[in-house]
């Protein structure tokens, strides 16, 4: 099973940048799809952002789309979501995850994901 960590959380003020990373161990992250997902307090975690396991294709929640990047260094095992022009409302923890599945249906679904981070919170002040 992988183990994720991630990190680049932090108290940022709105349309500033931050770059969060998924480092992975335990076992390669190459083959599989990987997603960015967040929590706000109060809410239900939501999808953000996925990547197939050659990087080749991406897909985006509504709300960050033009905004939000993913992207992954298989070499160091390691996925990133570059967050550009930050909002107060992307406020939550966010979390990384592993999707086994090979069908990119899934890779937009929080329940096909198997193994999750602990998350690092991203606070955006107005």
């Amino acid at each position: 099973q992988v183990q994720l960590v991630e990190s680049g959380g932090g108290l940022v003020q709105a349309g500033v940048s931050l770059r969060l990373s998924c480092a992975a161990s335990g076992r390669t992250i190459s083959s599989t799809a990987t997603g960015w997902f967040r929590q706000a307090p109060g809410k239900e975690r939501e999808f953000v952002a996925s990547i197939s396991w050659s990087g080749d294709n991406t897909y985006y929640a509504d709300s960050v789309k033009g905004r939000f990047t993913i992207s992954r260094d298989n070499a160091k095992n390691t996925v990133y979501l570059q967050m550009n022009t930050l909002k107060p409302e992307d406020t939550a923890v966010y979390y990384c995850a592993s999707n086994p599945s090979s069908n990119s249906y899934f890779w937009t679904i929080i329940r096909h994901y198997t193994s999750w981070g602990q998350g690092t919170q991203v606070t955006v002040s107005s």
